[in-house]
């Protein structure tokens, strides 16, 4: 008894620092992936396009869209397109407007992300809607990480984001430069908590691979183990996870 007592807290300890450990690098993750909305003093030094659509002034926007050979996909100094910016401040009409003009939805900003990325760090579900409407892809290889939008949107446990990147044919298994799909990264950089929960069960429905192991060959129910994830452990194993 007392030795089963003794090793219940040294395994409860484990846990413990397990979790201040990827609280950590959570943190740390947090701020080597943001994303780059347009600052103050970039605001408002925009003209043209990039002002128009970051103010939403479809008057404006529609007159210089008419201008011959406007071009349409300019870039600001981090190399950020009118779509971009329009995306960051949430600006649904000047989106539809810009891709009605041609605008490249799959164009990546300096730190190699696209509007649906922008979105769905944004956790906006509403403009990441209007975008996949208008043919933007959620297949797209994004950021410094060489991930994707559900990765991104796993990672954060946008559930909601998550289910809309799946309709839309995300790649549930691309495998990042960490070594890490959706399914891993709901676990390793995630709380635990009921938004990652929902994300994991999310991605299981739609057929994840349980089976892909991270590059030291742990595999995600192991994973979830390790961080005392007790809820994503029933998941795991509900869906076959070995």
């Amino acid at each position: 008894m007392i030795r089963d007592a003794m090793a219940a807290r040294r395994q409860y300890a484990f846990q413990r620092v397990w979790r201040a450990i990827f609280a950590g690098l959570i943190a740390f993750c947090g701020l080597a992936a943001a994303q780059v909305p347009p600052s103050p003093r970039e605001i408002a030094a925009y003209t043209g396009l990039h002002a128009a659509a970051h103010q939403g002034n479809m008057g404006d926007l529609g007159r210089l869209l008419a201008v011959p050979g406007v071009i349409v996909d300019a870039r600001d100094g981090y190399g950020r397109t009118p779509l971009h910016v329009a995306t960051f401040a949430r600006q649904r009409e000047a989106i539809r407007a810009l891709v009605a003009a041609g605008a490249n939805t799959g164009t990546l900003e300096r730190d190699r992300y696209d509007a649906v990325t922008i979105a769905t760090v944004a956790d906006d579900e509403e403009t990441l809607r209007v975008l996949l409407s208008l043919a933007a892809s959620a297949k797209l290889t994004t950021s410094r990480y060489d991930g994707t939008a559900l990765i991104a949107a796993a990672h954060l446990g946008h559930d909601g984001v998550v289910r809309q990147l799946i309709k839309a044919g995300a790649p549930l298994d691309h495998i990042n430069n960490l070594h890490w799909t959706a399914l891993i990264e709901a676990i390793v950089l995630g709380d635990g908590g009921p938004r990652h929960q929902r994300t994991l069960q999310a991605l299981l429905d739609a057929g994840a691979s349980t089976a892909i192991t991270d590059r030291n060959g742990r595999t995600p129910l192991q994973l979830a183990r390790a961080r005392g994830y007790e809820a994503m452990v029933r998941q795991l194993l509900a869906a076959g996870a070995r």
